[in-house]
């Protein structure tokens, strides 16, 4: 059996079903050439017929990478996939993923069918989905949940019918391991032609086992991970493909290679978050930011004798470097470019002298500058374009005093004043700026984070904005955390008045 396992990425599908984290097409396509450098194999880049923005993401995408195959979802409908076709048009080698519910969960609640008229529909699809491209892959929706001889029949029947990928999702991340590599297992011993096709899995992570899922799959036949950066996607997320690259990276004894350039892995991950607005969670396998940090006494005496005793995997392999330039009020503009090129970031000289003007404010309240204080500060730039903008905030608060807030907003170059009080300071700063904008709007989650330590350091505000029944996702960072407030509310704004 081959041992190459191919990655397939589904950050800008499945992982970008997370709500609030939608992405623009500059934006996708900045992450669809970062997984082409990273190595990534298959790009799903959207679901065509959904919005005629993913359409012109799958579009562009199709553009703006070389090698990588790029893949576009579909139900099992003609018309998804004609359009899917169509959006294709630019791939060079493009892909349609089409399918359908397997589960009697799905055919009796979802579909109101039965098992036999799937599997009509299932070679229908796929059939026609050929008529467009060579490359067709089917999934068979909850598989996990699915009947093994059932889903056998499914699966030769779509082979049959020409799928060359066969797509075996655990939907609900409902499968124990042990339980889904015998899934794997049965249809590579009881499905005819299964030995001509690659065999999928796509697993989620509702009890935590998205990837020991995964990896029992590919031990039991599987030879294409369905994954994502930093392991985003719906509900409690999609197996990560840092974990599954590592994963076979050092355990070299199961024999199974990938094309993942893994010392890119740390700098993607880290886009990824700050583009989605999405933070990784600090003890993250991989890519945390505690997933080298050693606080106990006996781990640290034993990693200074030994770094093997308690580490696995060299940081360097990820892309962490233990030796990087630490950055201070005195850098130079060269200092700051290496370390943008180093996360993957490029700016051209003008984009660069005004991070440079940002850094060094920055840098005049803080001692050191850490990545995170870079992605933030390069962020701002990149949304100085917004058509909403904090021109100016000034707060009275104190113990015993009412707080009051004043505001002034950029829209458009036109300036716009209110005042209003509050219960704290944030609460008045978010009132004045509702005064301005006649909108009802609901803060629905709040979340403050500190980067690192220390009262002089940059705080990250996460904001859920609900707006006419939709929830828009707003960021920000700043050292004065009422500033970051208002300006994360004023970005969750952004994405909703034009």
């Amino acid at each position: 059996m081959n041992n190459r396992l191919y990655i397939f990425d589904t950050t800008l599908r499945d992982g970008e079903q997370v709500p609030g984290c939608q992405l623009n097409t500059v934006e996708k396509i900045q992450v669809a050439k970062a997984l082409e450098s990273l190595g990534v194999d298959v790009i799903e880049a959207g679901f065509p017929v959904s919005s005629p923005g993913d359409f012109n993401s799958v579009v562009e995408i199709s553009k703006a990478v070389t090698w990588p195959t790029i893949c576009a979802l579909t139900r099992a409908v003609e018309k998804d996939i004609e359009v899917a076709a169509e959006a294709l048009k630019y791939a060079k080698r493009g892909r349609i993923h089409t399918g359908i519910g397997t589960s009697d969960y799905h055919i009796k609640y979802k579909f109101n069918s039965t098992r036999e008229e799937i599997i009509e529909r299932a070679v229908a699809a796929v059939s026609y989905a050929k008529r467009f491209v060579e490359d067709v892959q089917f999934y068979a929706e909850d598989a996990g949940r699915t009947d093994n001889e059932y889903l056998a029949r499914v699966i030769e029947a779509v082979i049959k019918a020409g799928a060359t990928v066969v797509n075996i999702p655990d939907t609900t991340g409902y499968c124990l391991p042990a339980e889904f590599g015998a899934k794997i297992k049965y249809l590579v011993e009881n499905v005819n032609g299964i030995d001509k096709v690659t065999i999928a899995t796509h697993c989620h992570n509702d009890l935590g086992m998205a990837t020991a899922n995964t990896i029992e799959g590919i031990i039991n036949g599987a030879r294409q991970a369905e994954v994502t950066i930093n392991g985003i996607g719906e509900r409690a997320g999609n197996t990560s493909l840092e974990e599954v690259a590592m994963i076979f990276k050092s355990h070299k004894d199961l024999g199974i290679s990938t094309n993942i350039n893994t010392p890119k892995i740390y700098n993607t991950s880290r886009m990824v978050s700050s583009l989605m607005n999405m933070p990784v969670q600090p003890n993250k396998a991989i890519v945390g930011r505690n997933a080298f940090a050693h606080s106990s006494g006996i781990h640290q005496d034993g990693v200074l004798k030994n770094r093997e005793s308690y580490e696995i995997i060299d940081p360097k392999d990820i892309g962490l470097d233990e030796n990087s330039i630490v950055l201070t009020a005195r850098s130079g503009r060269a200092a700051l470019k290496h370390r943008l090129h180093i996360l993957g970031i490029e700016l051209d000289k003008d984009g660069l002298d005004k991070a440079y003007e940002s850094f060094l404010k920055l840098a005049d309240r803080k001692k050191d500058i850490n990545d995170d204080d870079i992605m933030m500060l390069v962020g701002k730039h990149i949304n100085k374009d917004a058509r909403i903008k904090l021109d100016y905030l000034q707060v009275t608060s104190g113990v015993g005093l009412q707080s009051v807030a004043s505001v002034r907003l950029d829209i458009a170059s036109e300036k716009f004043e209110a005042c209003a009080s509050g219960n704290g300071p944030v609460d008045a700063a978010i009132l004045a700026i509702k005064q301005i904008i006649h909108r009802q709007m609901i803060v629905k989650e709040f979340l403050i984070q500190a980067i690192t330590k220390g009262s002089n350091d940059v705080g990250k505000v996460h904001m859920t904005v609900e707006y006419d029944g939709n929830s828009y996702y707003g960021f920000s960072a700043n050292t004065d955390i009422v500033a970051a407030s208002a300006e994360a509310f004023i970005n969750a704004i952004n994405k909703f008045v034009h």
